[in-house]
């Protein structure tokens, strides 16, 4: 059964009341309000799901009310509408329904009936809410390569981006985590001659060194302990489209050699193999380290880092971009609200110049987390400065200056420390307690005390 936020609206004290509690009983959220008034201030102030409302009310009917939802709000930022009412009239249902009610239901009326039909429109809701999500996934991806801003290095990287995009070349993007190199990656893909074929998306860093072969380039049956059946590589999969090499700077030597072989011969050898197995692929690599840095250290193959280094694209941190904060959270509001089915007009004075003042390690991703939650937990159609604050995030002040709250500037070092080190190691908890100088033991409690995946 489809739950939801409900206001109801009836000026009888008792319906309003045994409606209130029915609803209640079956998990919906429920705001009941006996003045057509209120009503009206409530639905400028939040949004819900459903509006349930009585028509003959004194000072505004429910149709009247509609009305000015309907000449108001867009259809996306509306509720679904039940009327009801003792006066039922063809005239007033009829209009109730051109106006964009779901149904209408005349008094006396049962509870399950009415349980039926608030129901079907939240499951309305809910289909409207998730079309809506999909299409905008499907704008993002096709809409300037889903990348947002205006920026010198933000224009760079798409124009490279679209001019990549009609050949089949290597290409190597680099950029700090959160920039949105995987979201290029995609783009590029999906623009291409081949957006008809696979794209395949390898995270070098999350597989097991042991496993990251098998999963590559596939193995045959008994090629190794538990190889019961043979299994096709990711290379394979991808074969006539793209596949994108996640975090290739954490890959092992021998790993690096045999994928120069591949981008040098366009084929590979399944583990346990004895032929060869021709690929069509093309190649999308993506590190947050300096590649160039780790071959003069000796820790990367300079023949490989030169296959893959044909089209380099550098997605800059935010940092760097301060000036395309303001269109990003407007888009992200947008994209949010819409996913979560929730009217959201804009943030509040001063928000996004406190926004523009901080680092963000995590870049857009991290923007994009905190106008998502700010979004969700917003009480009011204007975000706040508290709604941001209370997420973790230390806004400037008025003057600009940073926040001097001591103990969230600390719990911030601590988190962004722990982060950093991980994204560094690669995910690995070893190597990231070795990087911060503590034990893992110490590691395990800063990952709990923080919630750090």
């Amino acid at each position: 059964m489809a739950t939801g936020s409900i206001l109801l609206v009836d000026d009888e004290a008792k319906i309003l009341s045994a409606l209130a509690a029915a609803l209640r009983a079956e998990g919906h959220e429920v705001v009941p309000t006996a003045s057509g008034r209120d009503a009206q201030r409530l639905l400028a102030q939040r949004f819900f799901d459903l509006l349930i409302i009585d028509n003959l009310m004194p000072e505004v009917t429910g149709l009247d009310i509609i009305r000015e939802l309907v000449g108001t709000t867009a259809e996306a930022d509306r509720p679904q509408i039940v009327m009801m009412t003792a006066h039922a009239t063809v005239e007033s249902a009829i209009e109730a329904m051109k106006l964009g009610a779901t149904d209408y239901l005349q008094k006396p009326f049962e509870i399950d009936e009415l349980l039926v039909v608030v129901n079907q429109a939240l499951t309305h809701q809910r289909l409207r809410t998730e079309h809506r999500y999909l299409i905008s996934e499907r704008d993002a991806d096709f809409n300037h390569y889903g990348m947002v801003g205006r920026s010198r290095r933000m224009q760079d990287a798409i124009a490279t981006a679209e001019l990549v995009a009609r050949s089949k070349s290597t290409v190597l993007i680099t950029g700090e985590t959160g920039t949105g190199k995987e979201m290029l990656a995609r783009a590029i893909h999906y623009h291409s001659a081949q957006r008809d074929m696979p794209l395949i998306k390898v995270n070098c860093a999350a597989i097991p060194e042991t496993l990251l072969e098998s999963e590559l380039f596939g193995h045959v049956r008994g090629a190794f302990t538990g190889a019961t059946q043979s299994k096709k590589g990711k290379f394979a999969l991808a074969d006539g489209g793209t596949i994108f090499l996640d975090e290739i700077g954490t890959m092992s030597h021998a790993l690096q050699a045999k994928l120069l072989r591949v981008l040098q011969e366009r084929e590979f050898e399944p583990l346990g193999a004895e032929r060869t197995q021709k690929v069509d692929v093309r190649v999308i690599a993506a590190t947050n380290r300096d590649l160039r840095q780790m071959v003069s250290d000796g820790r990367f193959q300079e023949d490989l880092f030169y296959r893959l280094n044909v089209i380099p694209i550098h997605m800059p941190p935010l940092r760097e971009r301060r000036d395309d904060i303001p269109v990003l959270v407007e888009h992200f509001i947008a994209k949010h609200a819409q996913r979560a089915g929730k009217r959201i007009d804009g943030v509040a004075a001063g928000v996004v110049e406190a926004l523009q003042s901080l680092e963000w390690p995590g870049n857009v991703r991290e923007l994009e987390n905190t106008v998502e939650r700010a979004v969700v937990l917003s009480p009011t159609p204007i975000v706040s400065a508290d709604a941001v604050r209370v997420l973790g995030v230390s806004p400037a002040t008025p003057g600009g200056l940073p926040s001097l709250n001591l103990r969230q500037n600390l719990d911030w070092a601590e988190r962004e420390t722990v982060r950093r080190a991980l994204d560094s190691s690669g995910g690995v908890k070893k190597d990231a307690a070795e990087i911060m100088g503590i034990s893992q033991r110490a590691l395990s409690y800063y990952l709990a005390k923080h919630r750090v995946e």
